[in-house]
């Protein structure tokens, strides 16, 4: 079959690999429908991210036709269902996922002697992610197997489109995750830092869980122009201060809720020294991560505020303003997305038509172009949000 491989940094191809087989008694095989790139890929595009491996297979936002079963399954998936496959591999039986923390599944990363050795835990098993995450293969492929797929999956309802539903596989989950965490009030401003696709999401979120206002802050117009359709009052960081306006939109008091869909990618700028700074350190191991944002969050945040974390990170961020943080009593939360936690109101939510997940599309194409989306994507160009790819 065809899939984007990865070969080093920077470096993904479309490359002929073997088909995958069913190797235990709770694995499904799907033949991919539709599937698409992450800004989380990106991360491993750049090799910010250790223990991916030459010949890794990526992607984890996939969804297909269960062509092959495993006799474990116990009759919960049959050839001819269409699922969603979460980014999350989960076994369903786990004190973490019975008690609905999905992402941090305690059996379904395979090599979690790696993972207990750089978190101090465990977390789940990820698809096309790093070695640290169990390096199982990943759906930017023609097939793809799908481990414990009697826990991991969402099927999806007859008369919904790929387009409408491939999204539950990671970023609509995850900007609605990140919205829950804010525990939104109904008089409640909520400031949404980065306005790719999982910022979108967040977004639209934010609003359907009752937010007062939402105010997004990026510079990429396109994306600007997008959280504008959905309802966000914009702020470009190019052009005027992001403390000055959100201070000027909240009679000087900071939005009460904050969400970081940056991570530790943060754009590098002059007119951000820290950013400069960071990527100095950066280049000499001396700092795993870019934190403007998230700087910038807790210093503009409401006191008393809470800030929701779901771009990742990737190890050790330097000059994170703690006294700030604790002396204002702000609450933190982060993590993975708990995907199949959302997924049934999220899928009715799609079914009822308060909102449409394919509204981010930008770009649909063959898988074979790939490798020159992923650069694309990176680059921003021909206003490139969020690619869907067609096996």
């Amino acid at each position: 079959m065809k899939a984007l491989v990865w070969h080093g940094k920077e470096d993904i191809r479309c490359d002929t690999v073997s088909d995958p087989e069913i190797e235990h008694d709770r694995d499904a095989i799907i033949k991919v429908t539709s599937c698409a790139i992450c800004g989380s890929d990106l991360h491993l595009f750049h090799n910010y991210i250790p223990a991916m491996m030459p010949g890794d297979i990526m992607g984890h936002e996939t969804m297909g036709e269960v062509v092959e079963v495993g006799s474990g399954v116990n009759g919960k998936l049959k050839k001819g269902d269409r699922i969603v496959v979460p980014f999350t591999i989960i076994c369903g039986e786990c004190e973490q996922c019975r008690r609905g923390n999905y992402s941090v599944c305690e059996t379904t990363n395979r090599n979690k002697h790696l993972a207990e050795k750089v978190f101090g835990h465990t977390t789940a098993g990820l698809f096309g992610y790093t070695h640290l995450t169990g390096g199982y293969p990943g759906g930017q492929a023609e097939y793809l197997r799908v481990p414990f797929a009697d826990a991991t999956h969402i099927k999806v309802p007859d008369g919904m489109t790929d387009e409408q539903a491939l999204f539950l596989s990671d970023i609509f989950p995850t900007g609605w995750q990140a919205a829950a965490q804010c525990d939104i009030e109904p008089d409640d401003t909520v400031a949404v830092w980065g306005c790719g696709p999982v910022g979108q999401m967040a977004i639209r979120s934010a609003i359907l869980l009752g937010a007062s206002r939402v105010i997004a802050i990026d510079r990429i117009p396109e994306r600007l122009a997008m959280a504008e359709a959905g309802g966000a009052i914009t702020i470009n960081f190019d052009k005027e201060s992001v403390v000055g306006r959100l201070n000027e939109l909240t009679d000087n008091k900071g939005p009460e809720k904050c969400i970081d869909c940056v991570g530790f990618e943060s754009h590098i700028s002059m007119a951000q020294p820290d950013s400069v700074l960071d990527r100095a350190k950066q280049m000499f191991m001396l700092e795993n991560d870019r934190p403007h944002a998230l700087r910038e969050i807790i210093y503009v945040c409401r006191p008393g505020g809470i800030v929701s974390i779901p771009g990742v990170y990737s190890g050790f961020s330097d000059m994170v303003p703690m006294g700030a943080l604790m002396n204002k009593g702000l609450t933190i939360r982060t993590g993975q997305t708990h995907v199949n936690r959302w997924t049934d109101d999220l899928t009715q939510r799609i079914a009822d038509r308060q909102i449409d997940p394919s509204f981010v599309i930008t770009h649909t194409v063959p898988l074979a172009q790939g490798p020159e989306m992923y650069r694309a994507f990176r680059d921003k160009q021909d206003s490139c949000v969020k690619v869907v790819l067609k096996p």
